[in-house]
């Protein structure tokens, strides 16, 4: 099997750590040589945040190379459309719909760009865009965005769904699990 790649970017808080966190236990766990590099820009500040996981039966590097990569998730609309040019033709981008605002554009130096989406699946880009703020409030916690998206991402392996449950029981503080479960299955459902 030739490595698959995996880009995970978002915004500083909103999780894609533990997301790769899970995502690279469950893949060790399924027997596969994983690598994982995260890039923190300005994270604290709410800056773009990077995480590559690649996997295999042999693993030499981390990094993803513009063009690589099988799937990118995306925690918000401006990082997917920032990453775009990573993602290898034919492959897919899981985007939540959210909006998060960035410094130009809160201090007025900027406008939110419209359509993103709409512009990434007229060039052909394959976008799986789910409102995972929805979601994960419903699972019970607006925080549990990336386990929406995990869920998402989910669907594109063939990996048991109850593989995916351990994971998250593994990576997840005890008191978060439940509600882990449930936004990860909401991903995976809708």
């Amino acid at each position: 099997m030739s490595a698959k790649n995996i880009m995970i970017v978002g915004v500083g808080g909103q999780g894609s750590l533990l997301a790769s966190k899970l995502l690279g236990r469950l893949l060790v766990d399924e027997g596969y040589d994983v690598k994982v590099s995260e890039v923190h820009g300005m994270s604290q500040r709410g800056g773009s945040v990077v995480t590559y996981v690649k996997f295999g039966e042999k693993v030499y590097s981390p990094v993803i190379e513009e063009g690589e990569a099988d799937f990118i998730v995306s925690f918000e609309k401006i990082e997917a459309a920032r990453y775009i040019k990573d993602l290898r033709k034919g492959g897919t981008v899981i985007v939540n719909t959210q909006q998060i605002d960035p410094m130009p554009v809160i201090i007025g130096n900027a406008v939110y760009p419209e359509n993103i989406l709409d512009e990434m699946k007229e060039k052909g880009v394959h976008v799986d865009d789910i409102d995972a703020l929805s979601l994960a409030t419903q699972a019970g916690s607006a925080k549990a965005c990336n386990i929406v998206l995990m869920g998402r991402l989910a669907k594109y392996f063939d990996i048991p769904y109850e593989k995916w449950e351990e994971a998250i029981e593994k990576c997840v503080k005890p008191n978060f699990v439940e509600i882990n479960k449930k936004a990860f299955a909401l991903g995976f459902n809708n």
